[in-house]
């Protein structure tokens, strides 16, 4: 039973997703240190931000799948269809999820400073969901390159 476990991590496909995966969260926390000079281990495994770890992953497994079966294979095919879902949804839905939660806070922040009446215990929605179009090319082109040094 343990042997079959560790053979997961002989995948030629699923290594290189997570790879992809795990490269693109440590780049975001790099990114924050970098930019705003504050080390924020919590982007490790947030979503959100440049580049896009949903992206790097099924890109990465995509990729690994045409390398290792065949672009014209099933397996391909998909995996190619759910990278697509994931980084449209990442970019498209997410994203709107995202920015309706930053106007709910900043209603609520206005309507708790203008009234001793209303007061809200909830914590504030997240509004870190999603990834603009250049995050998520960023993370495809991440997942894209990891699977080819993979394979060479």
């Amino acid at each position: 039973m343990t042997n079959n476990i560790l053979l997961v991590f002989r995948n030629p496909c699923l290594m290189p997703a997570l790879v992809g995966w795990a490269s693109a969260q440590i780049i975001k926390v790099l990114l924050n240190l970098i930019l705003l000079r504050k080390l924020d281990v919590t982007r490790f495994v947030g979503a959100g931000g440049m580049p896009s770890a949903h992206s790097a992953f099924v890109t990465a497994l995509a990729a690994s799948m045409g390398l290792n079966y065949g672009f014209d294979s099933a397996y391909f095919a998909l995996s190619a269809a759910m990278a697509t879902v994931v980084m449209y949804d990442a970019a498209g839905v997410r994203r709107a999820a995202g920015r309706q939660a930053a106007k709910i806070n900043k209603i609520i922040k206005h309507l708790m400073e203008k009234s001793a009446d209303y007061q809200d215990t909830e914590k504030q929605l997240r509004e870190l969901l999603g990834h603009t179009p250049l995050e998520v090319v960023a993370g495809a082109l991440l997942g894209m390159i990891i699977s080819l040094l993979w394979v060479l």
